[in-house]
């Protein structure tokens, strides 16, 4: 008599939860360095190509500085460095949680339906964030450094 034949690999739990945690680690590695090495004292990082050609911030200016911040548990100094970063490592904290717990599940992933309309709204925002945070009256969401 043989033994029933088990399947090879994994658990079917640990390999549902492999992409999840692996893109936990593809941003938690960066953030890692960014939380180490602080974006402001200078010789670190680049200055921004955009910020150099232009003198406009662009919608990423500030973002090292964001992470830092948020890496340190100041969330204030995170909304002035970037607001718009914050708004979207919150919404997609949010996606992460219900990718991963629907690996735990076994429940079928969420989707994320880009309909051409949800697309072009998140471009205006963009968008107009870039210019609010270049003009005067928009000061408050640039970032605190020249």
């Amino acid at each position: 008599m043989t033994a029933p034949s088990t399947p090879a690999g994994p658990p079917p739990v640990l390999r549902r939860l492999a992409r999840p945690l692996t893109a936990l680690a593809a941003v938690a590695l960066p953030a890692l360095y960014v939380s180490a090495v602080d974006p402001n004292a200078p010789g670190h990082y680049p200055t921004c190509p955009f910020l150099q050609a232009t003198g406009w911030w662009c919608p990423g200016c500030g973002g090292l500085r964001c992470v830092h911040a948020l890496s340190r548990g100041q969330l204030t100094a995170a909304c002035h460095d970037n607001l718009l970063a914050v708004a979207l490592f919150a919404v997609l904290g949010v996606l992460w949680v219900r990718w991963l717990f629907s690996a735990l599940t076994g429940a079928e992933p969420p989707h994320l339906a880009m309909s051409r309309g949800r697309l072009i709204g998140l471009l205006l925002l963009v968008l107009a964030f870039t210019v609010v945070r270049n003009l005067p009256g928009g000061a408050g969401l640039a970032p605190p450094f020249v």
